[in-house]
């Protein structure tokens, strides 16, 4: 309840914020996965729509968007995520890369993270 309660009041304050300047899309978004497991990472160069995979996971970036004003600053993506062995998805949201915990893929397996737009 208090998890819910703090990722509301998150998401609203990121709406205000997001508000008080203009954002822009990118072209596509850089992402890092954890092997839990094996403790091995992976980056992802991800293009607007396309979809990669990381074990049996499949990424897919619907968008990613920054400060126009500032485009080195905090970028947010919205992202889907679907495990492969079940046919479900798993995360369909958006992630904050400021605050990856504020709203993150729940897998025993695997992290997935946003570390920034793809700006050029």
């Amino acid at each position: 309840m208090i998890v819910r309660a703090a990722l509301i009041l998150g998401l609203a304050l990121a709406a205000q914020a997001g508000q008080a300047q203009d954002a822009a899309s990118a072209p596509g978004a850089i992402l890092r996965g954890l092997d839990k497991v094996s403790g091995q990472t992976e980056e992802f160069d991800l293009a607007t729509g396309a979809s990669t995979t990381f074990g049996r996971l499949t990424i897919t970036l619907s968008d990613c968007r920054y400060p126009a004003g500032d485009p080195a600053s905090n970028a947010y993506a919205h992202l889907t995520i679907s495990d492969t062995r079940t046919g479900e998805t798993a995360f369909d949201a958006w992630m904050v890369a400021s605050s990856p915990a504020l709203s993150a893929l729940d897998d025993p397996r695997y992290d997935v993270w946003v570390l920034r737009c793809r700006t050029e």
